[in-house]
């Protein structure tokens, strides 16, 4: 048997815009499904934060108190704590108020829209959100 040769046409090296397009659309899907995964865990991080920073400051309002046997009034605030910021994780001043809802005083961060009320990143977050036990 004589060797055939095939006269096929080849195809040029490389991908076509259309292989290309849908690679750029998968890749861009799953960048956005990261990205608002990530928006989360920031969000919760944040929370967080200004969990540990409001426990922080409980336990300075707390030795001010051991201190001098009163707690500190509303006009002198946070600023006369031995505490190194008084800034929530979006970049306002914790609120001090004296007396408290529910105690002696309340320390509030007024979540990421900085306004009181609120659902989940934009919720009050207050010393009455601490667990002390």
């Amino acid at each position: 048997m004589c060797c055939r040769r095939r006269w096929a046409r080849t195809r040029p090296a490389g991908f076509s815009l259309l292989e290309v397009m849908v690679v750029v659309v998968i890749i861009g899907l799953l960048a956005g499904a990261v990205a608002i995964k990530v928006s989360d865990h920031v969000d919760r991080a944040k929370l967080n934060r200004a969990k540990s920073d409001i426990a922080i400051i409980c336990d300075a309002v707390e030795t001010f108190y051991a201190e001098h046997g009163r707690y500190p009034t509303n006009e002198e605030g946070l600023s006369v704590l031995s505490i190194q910021s008084t800034r929530d994780p979006w970049e306002r001043d914790y609120e001090y108020i004296s007396p408290g809802q529910d105690g002696a005083y309340d320390i509030v961060s007024f979540g990421a829209d900085g306004r009181e009320g609120g659902d989940g990143p934009d919720k009050d977050i207050g010393s009455w959100d601490l667990d002390r036990t």
